[in-house]
C-alpha cells in the first residue's frame, strides 16, 4: 500500500488549505512522536490553517492601510516628551472612537510623533480587523484629481468614504485651492458620525481655517470635525532633533540610535 502523504498535499492544495499543506508533514511528525489521536491531529492542522489565513489577513490589511510596519504603540517613546499623554493614547489605542465614530484631532510641532502615533492607532484597529487607511493629505488630492481625470472620481470617492478608519496626514501643510477644499468638504461630511477620521496638523486648532480659501467651506467642514472630537495636542522636543543632535555628538551618520522616532 503507498503512503498517502502525497496524495493528502494534494488534495489539500486542491482545496485550497495551503497552510495545512504546508504544516503537514512536520505535524504528522509530532503526531506520531506524541501519539496524538486522530482528532487532535486534525485539530492542530486545523488550527495552523486558521491562523495562517488570519495572519495573511492582517497583512493585507497593513498593506493596503499604507502604514510603516515600525509605527506602533510599543515602539513610541512615551518617555522621551513626558508632556505627552501615554493614558490617552493607550485609550484611542483601545479604538473604541471607531465604534463611536468620533474623530481624533492630533496637533503639535515637527517631530513631535504625530504621524507616529495616528499609524500606531491604525495598526491597533487592523489588529481588531478593522479596514484602515492612512495618508498624507497631498496624496488625498492627488488621487482624487487623477480619478476625476480618469472618469471614476465617484468610485475613489466613495472607497475613501466608506473605509471604516480614514487617516488623513499633514492637514494644512499645503493651503487648499479650489476644488479640494470642496472635495475635503464633502468627504468630511459623508463620514461624520457615520466612520472614524484621524487628522494630524502642524497647525494650532485656531489655525485650521487657514487651509481653506473659502471660508464658509472651511467653516462647514471644521465644524463637523470638531463635533465629539478626540483632541490630542503634542508639545516638547523633536524627536528628529534629538536624532541631529545625537548624529553630532557621534559625529557619524551611520551609527545606529536608540531614540529617534519618526
Amino acid at each position: 500500500m503507498s503512503h498517502p502523504m502525497p496524495e493528502i498535499s494534494i488534495m489539500l492544495k486542491q482545496l485550497r488549505l495551503s497552510h495545512m499543506q504546508e504544516s503537514l508533514q512536520q505535524r504528522n511528525r509530532e503526531a506520531m512522536e506524541g501519539k496524538l489521536s486522530w482528532t487532535e491531529f486534525l485539530g492542530l492542522l486545523l488550527q495552523d490553517e486558521m491562523l495562517g489565513r488570519e495572519n495573511r489577513k492582517f497583512q493585507g490589511r497593513i498593506r493596503r492601510a499604507n502604514v510603516r510596519t515600525d509605527k506602533t504603540l510599543e515602539n513610541f517613546d512615551f518617555d522621551f516628551n513626558p508632556r505627552v499623554s501615554a493614558p490617552q493614547i493607550q485609550e484611542l489605542g483601545s479604538c473604541r472612537f471607531i465604534d463611536e465614530k468620533s474623530p481624533v484631532l492630533i496637533v503639535g510641532p515637527c517631530g513631535t510623533g504625530k504621524s507616529h502615533i495616528a499609524q500606531a492607532i491604525a495598526h491597533c484597529a487592523i489588529r481588531k480587523g478593522i479596514d484602515t487607511l492612512w495618508l498624507p493629505q497631498s496624496k488625498l488630492f492627488g488621487e482624487l484629481q487623477a480619478a476625476r481625470a480618469a472618469g471614476c472620481y465617484e468610485k475613489k470617492f466613495a472607497d475613501f468614504a466608506k473605509i471604516p478608519l480614514l487617516i488623513i496626514d499633514d492637514f494644512g501643510l499645503r493651503p487648499m485651492r479650489s476644488p479640494q477644499d470642496e472635495d475635503f468638504h464633502d468627504l468630511i461630511s459623508e463620514r461624520y458620525e457615520r466612520a472614524a477620521t484621524i487628522v494630524t496638523s502642524n497647525l494650532d486648532f485656531s489655525e485650521w481655517g487657514n487651509a481653506f480659501p473659502n471660508q464658509l467651506l472651511a467653516a462647514a467642514t471644521l465644524d463637523r470635525l470638531r463635533h465629539n472630537a478626540h483632541r490630542v495636542i503634542l508639545d516638547g522636543t523633536s524627536f528628529r532633533g534629538n536624532r541631529d543632535n545625537k548624529t553630532e555628538k557621534t559625529g557619524d551618520k551611520n551609527l545606529p540610535l536608540k531614540r529617534g522616532k519618526n
